[in-house]
């Protein structure tokens, strides 16, 4: 394998607090030996666990990179027993932007792992993040919300895994997360994912959707706020005790959580996040927009149990995922 065109201006093994990049050399019209700048923290103090804490996977989600800049810019040697490695904008050029994939290859970094060290500027990304990040952690917490096109009841979130030993130790993590709702999610797609490279490694991962529309809410940033710290004194990095509050366990057990839209048009939402759902209740209804005098299609739950997603905004292409319902464990 290739070395990694990427080097990092900290370094991972010393103690106290260190603020630098991982610089990626990318070369183009305005800057020919220009580079990508991905801002990175290190929190190290003495031996101990290892948690690596990132956010801005996609570019146009916000909880996560509000948390872990303010997290960065407080979190001192003394607060930790081991290390902490903090980048809030993993996917650097598409937080800039703003947008969901990078604007330099169109990339989506949680579909790009493992990455490739000669490959696009997403696919390097990736496999840094992959050989030389994924390896120093123990326990990995990536933050997410809806971004542009999709609304969350604010989860934190595990998969189902082939090692139910592991499983149960994420379970334990996101529990210590203690968002208002703890899902067991099914991906509809988790080859290239963060989440499959983490688990893969056999570390402890947590994930969250903690909204959505593209924008943060005062509610879901002290969510992800309280989230993270508490994420760490279950990691035993940080001192102190872990506090839950009431938390509503969901279950994705099939593809039939999942509603799909077979059409374009005017999406009608019937029911609103959070609502209790009926198996054949009509959950949202899509208007044609090429003319007028047409019925809408209606859209039914394919099981019972509560709205946790749904499209964001107000159109809707075939194809996208309109809703999802989630059975509710306890």
């Amino acid at each position: 394998m290739k070395p990694s065109p990427i080097s990092a201006s900290v370094d991972f093994e010393r103690d106290g607090v260190q603020h630098g990049f991982l610089k990626l050399p990318y070369s183009r019209d305005d800057a020919a030996w220009g580079a990508v700048m991905i801002p990175v923290t290190v929190v190290r103090n003495g031996d101990g666990p290892t948690a690596l804490l990132t956010g801005g996977n996609h570019g146009d989600e916000y909880e996560g990179p509000i948390a872990l800049t303010k997290l960065a810019a407080t979190l001192s040697a003394d607060d930790v027993r081991g290390r902490v490695i903090i980048v809030p904008y993993m996917n650097y050029p598409a937080f800039r932007a703003g947008t969901r994939t990078s604007p330099i290859d169109r990339g989506n970094l949680n579909r790009s792992f493992p990455g490739r060290p000669d490959g696009t500027v997403t696919e390097k990304i990736a496999d840094y993040v992959q050989r030389h990040l994924l390896p120093l952690a123990d326990y990995v917490l990536d933050i997410h919300s809806g971004g542009k096109t999709l609304d969350f009841l604010p989860f934190a979130a595990i998969h189902v895994l082939d090692d139910k030993g592991q499983q149960a130790r994420c379970e334990t993590a996101m529990q210590a997360f203690n968002a208002p709702y703890s899902m067991r999610l099914l991906e509809l797609d988790s080859v290239g994912m963060f989440d499959t490279a983490a688990e893969s490694a056999g570390k402890v991962f947590v994930s969250t959707e903690l909204g959505g529309g593209g924008s943060a809410t005062a509610r879901s940033t002290a969510v992800a706020d309280r989230g993270v710290r508490q994420f760490l004194i279950h990691a035993g990095i940080c001192a102190g005790r872990v506090e839950h509050r009431d938390t509503i366990t969901l279950d994705m057990p099939d593809g039939d959580c999942y509603v799909t839209s077979l059409h374009d048009g005017l999406l009608e939402m019937c029911r609103d996040l959070g609502d209790r759902i009926e198996q054949d209740e009509v959950v949202a209804r899509v208007h044609d927009v090429t003319r007028t005098g047409e019925p809408p299609v209606e859209y039914r739950a394919r099981r019972s149990g509560i709205l946790a997603a749904r499209h964001f905004p107000g159109l809707i292409t075939r194809g996208d995922t309109l809703a999802v319902v989630a059975e509710i464990v306890a």
